[in-house]
């Protein structure tokens, strides 16, 4: 989509559509992160901005001309086969190359990395982010919380992890948060950004949670400054949930 856009709906006959695919939900769609694509579609149609989803399993080819690439959670043999089958296609690489955004969970995350651990065996990631995964001594399961990057002006970041892994962010990427409750990377920072790619353990789904990151992607994609405001009372309403739950158990 063009840059520095104006919405809501554009002129009839100029319509710009987002195109948001969703990356092997065969394969990395364990944690019901298909509600990240659910969430940015509904947030874009909101505001007026035409919206085509599209699922593309393992065995199909990926678009390049997407806007938004999500990849979400899976266990070690699925996650392996994805990297496997992303790297051969090398449609990722192209698209990211033209600028599309894309945001991973988990399994997912770990795979934009040079390297992660399956079953064992040191596997080769996309290395489209600064960072590697090894495997933790103990799993990671439960809330997590931290304060976010504060240039991508957010507010702190709520979600649920369920990895074995621990990751370990290079030179090249920044943390997404900090964290204040869970493991997330190795229990000091968690997820990664760099660009207009980023990735987190957190599940929730992600976006559900945290609504103003749906919307930090929307506006990567389509160059708005600032999108209109949404009525967000339900999500609000959860996050102070799960602060107070949090705070309960400091």
């Amino acid at each position: 989509m063009s840059t520095d856009r104006a919405y809501p709906v554009p002129a009839p006959g100029g319509e710009s559509t987002l195109r948001i695919v969703w990356i092997y939900p065969d394969l990395l769609s364990t944690y019901g992160d298909r509600g990240n694509m659910l969430i940015l579609a509904r947030r874009a149609q909101l505001r007026g901005i035409p919206v085509e989803t599209i699922e593309v399993r393992s065995d199909q080819r990926l678009p390049t001309t997407a806007d938004i690439y999500l990849i979400g959670g899976g266990e070690d043999g699925p996650q392996a086969l994805g990297a496997q089958r992303l790297i051969a296609d090398g449609g990722l690489h192209r698209a990211v190359a033209q600028g599309s955004v894309v945001f991973a969970v988990c399994a997912g995350y770990q795979l934009l990395g040079g390297s992660f651990f399956a079953k064992g065996t040191k596997c080769a990631g996309l290395d489209l982010l600064d960072l590697h995964s090894d495997r933790g001594s103990t799993r990671a399961v439960g809330e997590l919380a931290g304060d976010i990057d504060p240039r991508l002006g957010l507010p702190p970041l709520s979600g649920f992890e369920n990895h074995g892994g621990r990751t370990h962010l290079g030179p090249g990427v920044s943390p997404l948060a900090r964290v204040t409750s869970g493991i997330g990377n190795e229990g000091i920072t968690e997820g990664a950004w760099r660009g207009k790619l980023l990735g987190t353990y957190a599940h929730g789904p992600a976006l559900a949670r945290n609504p103003a990151l749906a919307d930090l992607l929307l506006r990567w994609a389509t160059g708005v400054h600032q999108l209109p405001p949404l009525d967000d009372t339900w999500s609000e309403r959860l996050r102070a949930e799960r602060r107070a739950a949090l705070a309960a158990r400091a």
